[in-house]
């Protein structure tokens, strides 16, 4: 453990002895002295008696700070309201950040929402009506409004009175966003740009009027696509006349990368990976659905090994590399799958044609599975001393993982054509897949070369 920790222990166990003498003014300034990272890690931590006492002692605003760096990392966030009197969490909510105050209010039930709209301070409340009503998932649910916009017809000097008094309430002044008379974006100028030029500049002469935007309907992972491709700190959220409705900071775009990947993660392995701190009840009626379904689509593979039944009563040796040929092929799917959903992330599919995929998805499927059936015809071959079963061990190997292969390209790529998520293309409903299309190539492949093996 290093120092810094021990140190944060120590000052977590006087703010627990603090907290249990009712001292007070001890209390608030060892915890005031926190960074608000930590501070929301004492708070998480302590138990709900304990947290009473810490509402007494921070006003609204203090626990807004450091609700505003928690919010988007607790599932007991509507617990925590719950705690707090009405009125009290109405002000708390108010001193947020307007987004993260949506964030969290959106997690409640409307008469919730409406409960603690009715009860705080006028503005705010209108500023968060005005966010709630935007869809999920879009930059209007990720933006705030709390932002510095200044116009084009006034000297660096206003500017920077301006900023001083707005910078305050505002979530970055990296950025200061240039409107004309009717709130319209003109241009962007920088706090560098502010702090180096003379005061006398005019800001029509010194500001970009190239101006990177989102609008206020664009999906979320297109705006993280933006940032990405640009690295800004903030960028600004208009609509479709180009009217400043609000900016997305960059935190609220890590929030947004981090739940994209836990939602790919959780297509791609069939599961919600967010249920860790779940009962097992829940847990378990959360997978259920997919494995009962998966288990339908299994019960077809056992139909068709069933079918070929004669073929493996004849051909003993072909039950052998059952599993074999399936789990390769699996294995190259689900790669596949993985790719292709990485690659419909990074929006690569735009620059290439769906052919030019599509006969790409194929030459690697045909390289790795040209070079992977090679090895297992050299392997069988020599171990059962019979070439000829190599060779249909080696060919239906293969195909298999070409087919494999092209269907956990294509289909998340035709589930993006159709507006569904690809990621929903899970890695066991692919890899269930391949065993039954696996199946049907080595027994067809196996039944030309029948005559060869029987009895081996």
């Amino acid at each position: 453990m290093d120092e810094n920790q021990e140190a944060l222990e120590v000052q977590f166990q006087q703010l627990q002895e603090a907290l249990a003498n009712s001292e007070m003014k001890r209390f608030r300034e060892i915890f005031l002295e926190l960074h608000i990272y930590e501070q929301g890690q004492f708070y998480q931590a302590i138990e709900e008696n304990q947290r009473h006492i810490m509402y007494a002692y921070l006003s609204p605003k203090e626990m807004a700070d450091m609700f505003d760096v928690i919010e988007e990392d607790n599932e007991h966030m509507t617990e925590y309201l719950a705690e707090m009197r009405p009125r009290y969490a109405a002000d708390m909510l108010a001193e947020m950040y307007t987004d993260n105050a949506v964030d969290l209010l959106n997690t409640l039930d409307k008469k919730q929402i409406a409960k603690y709209l009715s009860i705080m301070p006028a503005e705010s409340a209108s500023e968060i009506r005005e966010l709630l009503h935007y869809e999920d998932d879009t930059a209007g649910a990720i933006m705030t409004t709390e932002y510095v916009s200044i116009v084009a017809n006034q000297t660096v000097r206003s500017a920077m009175y301006v900023l001083k008094n707005e910078a305050l309430a505002a979530e970055t002044i990296y950025y200061i966003y240039v409107v004309d008379q009717e709130n319209r974006l003109v241009g962007v100028i920088s706090l560098r740009d502010l702090i180096v030029n003379d005061d006398d500049v005019m800001i029509l002469d010194i500001m970009s009027e190239r101006v990177i935007s989102v609008h206020v309907g664009d999906d979320q992972e297109d705006v993280a696509q933006t940032f990405r491709d640009y690295d800004f700190l903030a960028l600004p959220v208009t609509d479709y006349d180009d009217h400043l409705l609000g900016i997305v900071t960059v935190d609220d775009i890590i929030d947004v990368i981090d739940d994209e990947a836990a939602s790919d993660y959780s297509g791609l392995a069939g599961v919600n990976v967010e249920e860790v701190s779940e009962n097992p009840v829940k847990s378990a009626g959360r997978r259920l659905p997919w494995l009962i379904t998966l288990l339908f689509l299994g019960m077809a593979t056992a139909s068709l090994i069933s079918h070929y039944e004669e073929l493996v009563s004849e051909a003993s040796i072909l039950a052998v590399f059952i599993s074999l040929i399936t789990g390769t092929a699996g294995n190259a799917g689900t790669q596949s799958l993985a790719v292709a959903v990485r690659r419909l992330a990074m929006n690569d599919d735009k620059q290439n044609s769906f052919l030019r995929t599509v006969i790409s998805e194929v030459l690697t499927g045909l390289v790795t599975g040209a070079i992977t059936g090679l090895t297992i015809f050299a392997i069988v071959s020599i171990w059962k001393g019979n070439p000829i079963l190599g060779f249909v061990i080696g060919m239906a190997m293969m195909c298999a993982i070409t087919v494999a292969n092209l269907a956990g390209s294509l289909i998340p790529m035709l589930m993006d054509r159709l507006g569904f998520d690809p990621a929903v293309a899970s890695g066991p409903f692919i890899t269930t897949l391949s065993d039954l299309t696996s199946v049907l190539i080595y027994f067809n492949i196996a039944s030309l070369f029948m005559s060869h093996f029987i009895g081996s």
